[in-house]
């Protein structure tokens, strides 16, 4: 007998049935016999593990609007709202303004979540306090913390000490914004501070990269170069890359090879690239976003990130994955068919790698983590933006929704396309 059995499951275009015991994936097949204390018909859903939130920043989620909107709609003017709402930052604010939003994504499948947090701050306080709720959370979400310089690394007073200090507390990655220092040579010496630190304390690296339409922001090579020094390459990630975006074609091509020899991972943001970037453009304005699928056919991991959800930098947004992968497929051009599907995988599979997670997937003996979403498949799932109507964490269900039902003159709308060419 076993824990949990979800029937007729579509996973790769197959029906299949998942047997759960122990927390764990025990049987993938079509047709298991026996029985469970739970069975859940899936309907022919598809099948997925858990979505993945590659880049987020929760200390500032659901801050919209105080003390005041973005009236230019600018990375930087985001940045000075920020610095003025942080005064005003508590461990109970911090807390609940992220709790909210972790609900939120879990409800929606996201069972892996990578923050930066802020520690441009003498007390710490939002490091401090979603380095307590990963504590709190970790049974239904897992939450990984980047110590983030937001106001730089080196160009903040003592912010080199206070990220030596996050590292000490806890923090899972180290972060940076060389772009944001106040020289290119701070900007580049920062980059290699990240990079000692990292190694000092055995953590992963995260950087907001280059997140600026300025064609001459060149720190993703430093970047390469600290990735093939060290050794690093999968424990590295480059956030944002906008500039990548405006680079010179003759001098991108070449870039790409270094990256290439790094093997480090991309994150990028769509849904807040293409809002914040292009801003200072007339016309033709810059979609402002990396080369997403360039990076992808040379074979490096990418996957994306939500990055903001209601806060300074962009006042709108749910948390739910498909949304920037819906994005994806539209900035970046990537409607083939196996290009959509692959922006599904960004923010499954590439987030994983991302990550770094361990266990991650369906195979026979995985952590019975999975998700069912209402499409047969992934196309589907991102050309609808389609719910997801169950989640299991460690073989529990911890999420069910029930989806819309449209009806249109008392009949049933059917979303999928009929009939033709599949």
């Amino acid at each position: 007998m076993y824990d949990l059995i979800l029937r007729g499951a579509r996973l790769d275009g197959d029906l299949v049935d998942v047997a759960v015991t122990g927390g764990r994936i025990e049987r993938v097949a079509p047709g298991i016999g026996g029985t469970a204390a739970r069975e859940i018909d899936a309907g022919g859903r598809l099948l997925s593990p858990p979505f993945v939130e590659s880049h987020v920043h929760l200390d500032t989620t659901l801050t919209a609007g105080q003390p005041r909107w973005n009236g230019s709609g600018t990375l930087f003017e985001g940045i000075q709202i920020w610095s003025e709402r942080k005064k005003e930052i508590s461990r109970e604010d911090v807390i609940g303004r992220a709790t909210q939003l972790l609900r939120w994504q879990a409800a929606q499948g996201v069972l892996h979540v990578r923050t930066h947090a802020d520690v441009t701050d003498p007390e710490l306080t939002g490091l401090k306090a979603l380095l307590e709720l990963r504590e709190q959370v970790r049974s239904w979400i897992e939450v990984q913390v980047v110590a983030f310089p937001q106001e730089g690394l080196l160009s903040y007073p003592k912010g080199a000490e206070l990220m030596e200090e996050a590292m000490k507390l806890g923090a899972d990655a180290v972060g940076g914004i060389p772009h944001f220092e106040h020289t290119r040579e701070m900007g580049a010496e920062s980059v290699k501070e990240t990079f000692r630190l990292a190694e000092k304390y055995d953590r992963p690296v995260d950087v907001h990269c280059d997140e600026t339409d300025d064609p001459e922001s060149r720190f993703l090579e430093v970047m390469a170069a600290e990735a093939i020094r060290t050794g690093m390459g999968d424990r590295v990630t480059a956030s944002h890359t906008t500039a990548f975006g405006s680079y010179d074609n003759a001098y991108a091509f070449k870039l790409m090879g270094f990256l290439v020899k790094g093997g480090i991972n991309f994150v990028a943001n769509p849904l807040i690239n293409i809002t914040l970037q292009g801003r200072y453009d007339a016309y033709p304005k810059r979609r402002g976003i990396t080369r997403v699928k360039e990076l992808w056919q040379n074979g490096l991991n990418v996957s994306l990130g939500y990055d903001d959800v209601m806060d300074p930098w962009y006042p709108l947004g749910t948390g739910g994955m498909l949304q920037p992968a819906h994005m994806a497929v539209h900035a970046c051009h990537m409607t083939a068919r196996e290009e959509v599907v692959a922006c599904f995988d960004m923010v499954t599979e590439g987030g994983a790698r991302t990550l770094g997670l361990e266990g991650y997937g369906l195979a026979e003996g995985s952590p019975a983590d999975f998700v069912l979403v209402d499409a047969p498949g992934k196309w589907e799932a991102v050309r609808r933006l389609a719910a997801t109507t169950l989640v299991v964490r460690g073989g529990e269900v911890i999420s069910e929704t029930r989806p819309a039902e449209t009806r249109l003159m008392g009949e049933v709308v059917d979303f999928e396309r009929r009939g033709g060419q599949g």
